[in-house]
């Protein structure tokens, strides 16, 4: 089961093998042990965290066994999450200390088409001058980031709000020109001048 990490601008895709969420279960119950007894999440402190601040929570650790390469760890916390939040699909980690900012990203039901853009993503119908669009086109296309021996890109999905990653890239310049080929057609959606294809 694949669970897709957006820290800032960059995107992990952690793949968890679906044995390991069972194996790991004495784990997660240990972790859930302890949250039993309260969290400091940032500035507040919650008493009885509930299932959604545990994967907060399981999040922050996340991000620090990334910054700290600890694979085994990356893929606890990541497991974790997956198993107590049936559907997610990702998370976008709070670099700031506000654990309660982190969110975390939903597979759209099935069958439902998605009517309601994200709240943080500018509506499609809606178009913006160049300059807004320029901005939020990079916000909405991240940065070429490495994975394994290749590299990829993401770019959010305006309907969703959901992060959609490239195909592999062999080499980072590859990468780099099929990002730019997708922020040109973010662009041209935002600011109502898409090409006919």
């Amino acid at each position: 089961m694949k669970l897709n990490v957006i820290v800032d601008e960059r995107v992990y895709s952690v793949d968890v093998p679906p044995p390991m969420l069972i194996e790991a279960e004495d784990f997660f119950r240990k972790l859930d042990d302890d949250m039993d007894h309260g969290w400091q999440m940032g500035p507040e402190f919650i008493e009885n965290p509930d299932k959604l601040q545990r994967c907060q929570i399981a999040a922050n650790k996340l991000l620090t066994s990334l910054s700290g390469s600890n694979e085994t760890m990356v893929l606890l916390m990541a497991g974790f999450i997956l198993k107590r939040l049936p559907g997610v699909t990702g998370v976008r980690i709070d670099t700031g200390g506000e654990m309660l900012h982190t969110e975390m990203i939903y597979e759209k039901p099935a069958g439902r088409p998605a009517t309601a853009p994200a709240s943080n993503a500018p509506s499609p119908t809606r178009q913006l001058g160049k300059l807004e669009a320029m901005e939020q086109a990079g916000k909405d296309v991240t940065k070429v980031y490495h994975v394994g021996k290749s590299y990829r890109f993401a770019v959010r999905d305006l309907r969703t709000g959901e992060w959609l990653e490239s195909g592999p890239q062999d080499s980072e310049q590859e990468a780099y020109e099929k990002r730019m080929q997708a922020y040109k057609r973010r662009l041209d959606e935002l600011t109502g001048q898409q090409s006919q294809e």
